[in-house]
């Protein structure tokens, strides 16, 4: 192991492969990340928020000096068809307690951030090169990495490479995942005053808001539309399942639909005025606890997105945190190998023994029904919306008729779903939440 160029490797410097450099190079190791964008966060995005808890196990005091937007104290979720939206607005103290709180961020600076620490620590940074495989020793032993025309070997190799995983599938063997586990977003984020930001979600100077969208913000296909504020700015946008997304029999790209959300009546006036700064899309990881991939091998570890580490609840969106914890534990479980003179899979597989007794494994494992559920749920994202605008049209409007009471007005809405399909579904939906 003396013989390698480094002991660890890291491969992307998204939130896990930064946070791995930094644990990995904090510990006294050599590290070395090996960055395909011209700088860390040059091609990352998000929706994006992230929640404290994981990052404090790495940065105690992170809100001091992490380039941080604005702490989420109102949670906002809405069901949209194409002219009406119902939404729920909940604040709570609890929300901004610490160790249970989350910020909006933007990658950019954030991942910045993150590789300043991780260079602070003792880390290398080569940026601009993409590393086209894994190279291997008789055995079939990963030893380090060939980037252009260059091989750099050392004892680790931490393939953080984010959610398009050639490396591992050409090196590894892992397999590309399905269509239907995959997502694709886009996002635009509008420049606004802080204190008009404020003022249009309701929240204190300095506190933010994170809002998701169901129903017509696909136009009724699987997915979803969130807005999350920052200090001077709002990042909109749209997660579409790729397998609807891309299919020719789909009548409306998802461009088509980022454009109609922003016109939508409960949208457009939020960013009314504002200026557009930025346009970006990714795809993402939707499949849940099924499309997690092996992620031990002999001298490799998977970390992040690269190992499928994401969670759309539809209520609820995480990943960051998982990629933080994931860097964090490969990065530490290599650091006992290396020390233990063993980095063959056996050696390394405190990482695996870390991941499954952390909430990385089991929220994903609590959860693994509900991507399979959601892809299911065609009535959600179409009759459901229109049920919402029925219901709440007929406890609204007064127009001067003789009004029944309410039980007969709603029902008949209802009973138009089917009272046990409605049920069933209600069922289904909470087993796998």
């Amino acid at each position: 192991m003396s013989e390698a160029d480094f002991d660890i490797i890291v491969v992307g410097s998204g939130c896990a492969g930064a946070v791995a450099a930094y644990v990995a190079a904090s510990a006294g190791k050599s590290v070395l990340v090996v960055e395909r964008g011209n700088y860390a966060g040059a091609k990352n995005m998000t929706g994006g928020r992230i929640y404290s808890h994981s990052l404090k196990e790495v940065f105690p005091n992170f809100e001091e000096e992490a380039p941080l937007e604005r702490k989420i104290t109102h949670e906002r979720m809405a069901v949209m068809d194409p002219a009406s939206s119902m939404t729920i607005d909940f604040t709570s103290p609890e929300l901004a307690r610490e160790g249970a709180d989350s910020y909006s961020v933007l990658r950019g600076p954030f991942d910045q951030w993150l590789a300043e620490k991780a260079e602070e620590a003792g880390a290398e940074y080569i940026c601009g090169i993409a590393v086209e495989e894994l190279i291997k020793d008789e055995s079939g032993k990963v030893i380090g990495v060939r980037a252009g025309e260059d091989e750099i070997t050392a004892s680790v190799t931490i393939v953080a490479e984010g959610v398009n995983t050639l490396l591992c599938e050409r090196s590894l063997g892992n397999a590309r995942p399905k269509a239907s586990q995959m997502a694709v977003g886009i996002k635009e984020v509008f420049e606004l005053p802080a204190g008009v930001i404020e003022d249009r979600f309701l929240v204190p100077e300095g506190e933010g808001a994170a809002m998701l969208f169901v129903g017509d913000a696909t136009h009724g296909k699987v997915g979803g539309g969130f807005m999350y504020t920052n200090k001077e700015s709002i990042s909109l946008g749209l997660v579409a399942t790729i397998s609807t997304a891309a299919d020719g029999a789909n009548e409306t790209p998802v461009y088509q639909m980022l454009e109609d959300f922003k016109n939508h009546p409960a949208v457009a006036p939020i960013i009314r005025g504002a200026k557009m700064v930025e346009h970006s899309g990714h795809m993402v990881p939707e499949g849940g606890y099924h499309m997690v991939p092996q992620y031990v091998f002999d001298g490799a570890l998977v970390a992040g997105e690269a190992a499928g580490l994401c969670m759309n609840m539809g209520y609820q969106v995480r990943g960051m945190d998982f990629a933080v914890a994931s860097g964090r534990m490969a990065a530490e479980a290599a650091v006992e190998a290396l020390d233990a003179g063993d980095t063959s899979a056996a050696g390394l597989a405190g990482y695996k023994r870390r991941m499954e007794d952390s909430f990385v494994i089991k929220d994903l494992a609590t959860f693994a029904k509900w991507p399979h559920v959601m892809e299911e749920w065609d009535a959600m994202f179409n009759d459901y919306p229109v049920m919402v605008r029925e219901v709440f049209n007929a406890m609204f409007c007064v127009d001067g008729q003789p009004q029944q009471h309410l039980s007969k007005r709603i029902m008949p809405i209802v009973k138009k779903q089917g009272l046990f399909k409605l049920a069933r579904d209600m069922r289904g939906a909470l087993k796998a939440l």
